[in-house]
């Protein structure tokens, strides 16, 4: 398998340079740098804490990346709830604690949100959706916005990828094959032009589907 390109953003250059040194002992992945980084199909940014500085530095290196469907892998000490949704919607595809993340989990990770497969921590899935619902109930609620471009079954596959099941217990739960539930979220991703599966569900929570 061909290595994964993928550029690093961080907030200093020594933590930049440590982490450029420590992926080139990865085999799965190959650091892209200067001119080539708009051509990595991920991005890796590397932080403390996900502050709005560090959201516009993703947001910015979005906008000049040659790839509409940049993935983003995110290391962080701590999120907060209200950067989340921002986060997703910039291309965050996974997100790993900084203190436990070592050097072949991130490459894994990297390797994963390149080929559409990574996810969300189940917590973070979470508080994505509470803070969803909130907006649903206190803003869209009110004003009657509810927005469904979706099929009943597709609902109730994004209603348990939501709640944090993965595609094996969606398939058992609802009693349809893994082939079933993979096609029922590609389809929804490819229509709506979306980049992953916690994408799919943000949107979904978003338009009122959920």
């Amino acid at each position: 398998m061909d290595a994964v390109g993928v550029a690093v953003l961080a907030g200093d250059q020594l933590t930049r340079d440590g982490v450029v040194a420590g992926l080139a002992s990865q085999n799965t992945v190959e650091v892209y740098l200067g001119e080539r980084q708009r051509s990595a199909p991920v991005l890796l940014a590397v932080a403390s804490q996900v502050t709005e500085e560090v959201l516009g530095g993703i947001e910015r290196f979005g906008r000049a990346s040659r790839h509409r469907d940049l993935a983003v892998v995110l290391v962080a000490q701590e999120i907060r709830e209200h950067h989340v949704l921002r986060a997703v919607e910039l291309g965050l595809a996974a997100l790993l604690q900084r203190r436990d993340a070592g050097f072949d989990q991130i490459a894994r990770a990297v390797v994963a949100a390149a080929s559409g497969r990574a996810e969300l921590p189940a917590a973070v899935t979470r508080r994505l959706l509470e803070q969803l619902r909130t907006v649903q109930r206190d803003v869209l609620g009110p004003r009657g916005l509810t927005i469904s471009g979706f099929t009943e079954r597709e609902l109730e596959v994004l209603r348990l990828l939501a709640d944090g099941l993965d595609t094996g217990e969606v398939a058992l739960k609802l009693n349809y094959s893994q082939r079933t539930v993979k096609n029922i979220i590609y389809g929804v991703m490819t229509r709506f032009s979306l980049r992953n599966r916690t994408h799919a569900v943000a949107y979904a929570i978003r338009m009122g589907a959920l």
